[in-house]
């Protein structure tokens, strides 16, 4: 009865099930010495699986990080997706490490130059060629307003390739509570004004008036008052052309050629390419009252439409646009290489 039975005796199974559940090296035996344990012995392949479960996890970390590569340069769709999710979180990110270095010097116009700098690099990033064309006319000292036309967000940058100095946009108030991005417009000195409330909206337009001409600013506005991506622009709100009349400022037409080539949010295209800015010569609101603000605002219109036209059709850099004769002006017609004005009400600016 006291004789020990040999490991591999058919009476002892209890160590063979042992090891199995157990996973214990098949050298392992509760009775064996202790230099043993760590052995194996030449036996079959565990039939533990967690090797083939190592492989299995291995080869889907693989297809999850081949996956979007493999996506964003075959699918159209996902590539426009991604540039637009990185240029919102571009935007984010560079607002978020401004805003603590433009606070400091607080809510000043001065601080649009370091807004316009981290915009710039998207241009290289993306593979866009923007070309700017009668830029020189913005070289004035005086205030002024700037009138453009909106297609999608590509807008923010050209408007910082061609911004002059002190200028600030007129933006709606819902980008004032962005958090970050709300906080460094406010300290740039970006003008808000909520679209919902006409009486407020007013107020801020007057209050700008006063400001312009006090604080010599210019101001960029967007007259569609939203994105318009057709084949023509929205009909224009009033509000820019009832600040250039009440501030007695000119008003300079810009126009952003389409972006139809290379960038369509309906058509989910996004892929490098080119376009066109141009500034058009100025248009004086000396001597015009509130009462030809509706004409004024249908007469600049007219001219950035034909100008949006002819740039769609043939994006050439010899273009040439007629000024219309404007309401109470004296201003006669010209080509935009030159705006001739007669002052025939006897106002100074």
């Amino acid at each position: 009865m006291g004789q020990l039975l040999p490991w591999t005796s058919p009476e002892r199974p209890h160590t063979t099930l042992l090891n199995h559940y157990l996973h214990l090296p098949c050298s392992w035996h509760p009775y064996s010495p202790p230099q043993l344990w760590g052995r194996r012995l030449s036996s079959p392949a565990s039939p533990h699986p967690s090797g083939t479960m190592d492989v299995a996890l291995l080869h889907g970390l693989l297809l999850l990080l081949t996956l979007p590569v493999l996506l964003y340069w075959h699918s159209a769709t996902f590539r426009y997706f991604c540039k637009v999710t990185f240029f919102n979180i571009w935007v984010v990110t560079m607002a978020t490490l401004l805003s603590p270095f433009v606070a400091i010097r607080g809510r000043c116009v001065e601080n649009m130059k370091l807004l316009c700098a981290v915009i710039r690099p998207l241009k290289h990033l993306y593979g866009i060629k923007i070309e700017v064309l009668g830029a020189e006319h913005l070289n004035l000292k005086e205030p002024y307003v700037i009138v453009c036309n909106h297609q999608a967000s590509l807008d923010l940058m050209g408007m910082v390739e061609v911004i002059p100095k002190r200028c600030v946009p007129i933006a709606k108030k819902e980008l004032l509570y962005m958090g970050t991005v709300g906080w460094a417009c406010w300290l740039s000195g970006i003008i808000f004004i909520d679209r919902q409330r006409t009486g407020e909206a007013i107020d801020v337009i007057s209050q700008t008036a006063k400001t312009i001409r006090r604080e010599n600013l210019r101001v960029w506005i967007f007259p569609e008052g939203t994105r318009n991506q057709s084949r023509s622009m929205l009909p224009f709100k009033r509000g820019a052309f009832h600040l250039a009349v009440q501030a007695q400022v000119p008003i300079f037409p810009v126009v952003i050629s389409p972006y139809w080539d290379f960038f369509s949010s309906k058509e989910k295209k996004f892929t490098p390419g080119m376009f066109t800015i141009r500034v058009l010569p100025k248009i004086e609101t000396r001597g015009l009252s509130p009462k030809d603000v509706p004409e004024l605002t249908e007469t600049v219109r007219n001219i950035m439409v034909d100008v949006f036209s002819e740039m769609s059709a043939n994006p050439c850099r010899d273009q040439r646009v007629d000024l219309p004769l404007l309401p109470g002006t004296g201003a006669t017609t010209r080509t935009d290489s030159m705006w001739h004005e007669e002052d025939t009400t006897g106002t100074t600016d």
